[in-house]
């Protein structure tokens, strides 16, 4: 039988999960944990698809490894911790295309992909959805570039290594882009703290209003 988990690289822990599933068929977790972070130690700190091939009668088990989904594969290449909430509006990086081949390369043998050039596509449609730059430009305008032969000696060459001189200018233009980010969250933030001020502010005089509504009631009933 199979059972299918996906596991942090190298530090697989025990869980009720597991514990469901491989405790009625006697099989020994602690083998299976060991067995498994050392077939994955290669994907530290990503989350890794691994299947279990058990035969329940002699509680023999091979375990069979996948690469890391793409985004996961992603957030190490270009050392971030989580992808944008606000794609359209904030990004969190911006990959050379050879990262982005580099990717393409890893997660291909996994994929549907006919070539290198459909899995480039596969790997830039999920930097859309992470809010990645690629090349200074938002990733869902490269997916028509890349079919109409942007990048083809990149990709054909599948280059890897970013040039030192192009990571330096595409840092450069993403530390533009943070800057502006940081600039319009801050008018936005700012925006609403006025609009909420002006809220509470004519809350306020409605209030005030009321209560003196209210102490010309009272004083009429006096009278």
């Amino acid at each position: 039988m199979q059972i299918k988990l996906l596991v942090e690289g190298g530090a697989m822990k025990p869980g009720p999960s597991l514990s469901q599933k491989l405790g009625p068929l006697g099989i020994n977790i602690s083998k299976v944990m060991q067995k498994v972070n050392d077939v994955t130690k290669n994907f530290n700190g990503l989350k890794v698809p691994v299947e279990l091939d058990i035969d329940p009668s002699t509680k023999d088990f091979e375990v069979k490894v996948f690469s890391p989904p793409v985004s996961e594969l992603l957030k190490r290449e270009l050392g971030i911790e989580k992808g944008s909430s606000l794609q359209k509006k904030q990004y969190v990086a911006n990959a050379s295309i050879e990262q982005i081949i580099s990717v393409a390369k890893t997660k291909f043998p996994n994929m549907l992909a006919k070539d290198l050039k459909a899995a480039v596509k596969t790997v830039i449609g999920t930097c859309a959805s992470l809010g990645i730059l690629i090349e200074n430009q938002p990733a869902p305008h490269l997916g028509h570039q890349i079919e109409g032969g942007k990048f083809g000696k990149e990709i054909q060459e599948e280059r890897t290594q970013t040039p030192e001189g192009k990571k330096t200018k595409l840092e450069e233009y993403f530390n533009q882009v943070k800057a502006e980010q940081e600039k319009a969250a801050k008018q936005e933030e700012a925006a609403k703290e006025a609009a909420e001020a002006q809220k509470t502010g004519e809350t306020g005089e409605e209030a005030k209003s009321a209560e003196k509504t209210e102490e010309k009631k009272e004083e009429s009933e006096k009278k």
